[in-house]
């Protein structure tokens, strides 16, 4: 029984040791500094709450002070988002260099080597990772200091071994160029990937295809469940142009509303979705145009 008992310890040993370095990974080496200008500042905030507000702002405090994240089930551990604002004691961003940001965005990989898979934007545009940057070490009032922390994320060792298995950093690269507002399509197919709407709106968070998008399992399809308020189960709509189970019918100014607003033809829009007020009318019109390209899916996705 004792030789059993050993038996079973290095065995849990090894798959710890394993884990360990499938989940450590190699950091952020440039001195990059991001570059500050009062366009670039206004332009992070539209996009710090278009991309991070949905898990980092808490709208308690009204400020990036991170949340619970209910999506992850109990027996994988508790998690929560990072805070983001100023403060010594518990935000992040003070901790990082602008270089460990970017390379954190990009990578999903943080300065300590750990793997972070719900953190990656590897198709990012440099000029807009900068502005994001910029915004978190801005004065706005969204992001000084909130030292309450909101919680602290312990995964259990279920948890660790499929972050194990899942860890896939994406690949550094450089010199991303933001596509022009003069050409929707483009700019539309962008911002689906780095906004995160193939995310929530796909089969499931557990099949995302970070560097391909359009790979991704049910891309665009709808059917991922979330946890919405009272911990009810709301599944992501299906936003392909289908007719019939998708939106091939809604005009230009209703998928506005349902984007800006959180007011769909036909019903009200529930958390999690959030309303994206930062987004520019081109952006909305610029998405609109893009998802009317691609290939329509019947696919019935059941509203509580």
């Amino acid at each position: 029984m004792k030789y059993k008992g050993l038996q079973v310890t290095a065995l849990l040993l090894a798959v710890i040791i394993v884990i360990s370095c499938k989940t450590h990974f190699e950091t952020a080496k440039s001195d990059y500094q991001a570059s500050f200008s009062n366009v670039n500042l206004e332009h992070g905030k539209n996009l710090a709450f278009s991309i991070c507000a949905g898990c980092h702002y808490n709208q308690g405090l009204k400020k990036f002070a991170g949340n619970p994240i209910h999506d992850v089930p109990s027996i994988a551990g508790t998690v929560y988002s990072a805070n983001l604002t100023h403060s010594k004691t518990n935000g992040l961003t003070v901790k990082y260099t602008d270089a460990q940001l970017r390379y954190l965005l990009k990578t999903g990989i943080a300065k300590d080597g750990r793997f972070m898979s719900y953190m990656l934007r590897p198709n990012m545009a440099d000029e807009d990772i900068d502005n994001i940057i910029v915004y978190l070490r801005s004065n706005d009032a969204a992001v000084r200091s909130a030292d309450t922390t909101i919680g602290l994320t312990r995964y259990s060792l279920i948890g660790k071994i499929y972050l194990g298995f899942k860890a896939a950093p994406a690949p550094y690269k450089e010199g991303i160029k933001r596509p022009s507002d003069n050409v929707p399509l483009a700019l539309g197919r962008y911002l689906v990937d780095n906004i995160g709407c193939y995310h929530c709106h796909s089969k499931s968070l557990k099949s995302l295809n970070s560097i391909s998008p359009e790979q991704t399992k049910g891309y665009l399809a709808g059917g991922a469940i979330f946890k919405g308020e009272q911990g009810t189960d709301i599944a992501a709509s299906n936003i392909t142009p289908d007719k019939n189970t998708g939106i091939g019918n809604y005009s230009k100014e209703e998928f506005s509303r349902a984007l800006k607003d959180g007011q769909a033809p036909n019903r009200k829009l529930k958390a999690p979705m959030e309303k994206f007020e930062y987004l520019s009318d081109k952006e909305v019109n610029a998405i609109y145009a893009y998802l009317m390209t691609v290939p329509a899916k019947y696919h019935v996705v059941k509203h509580l």
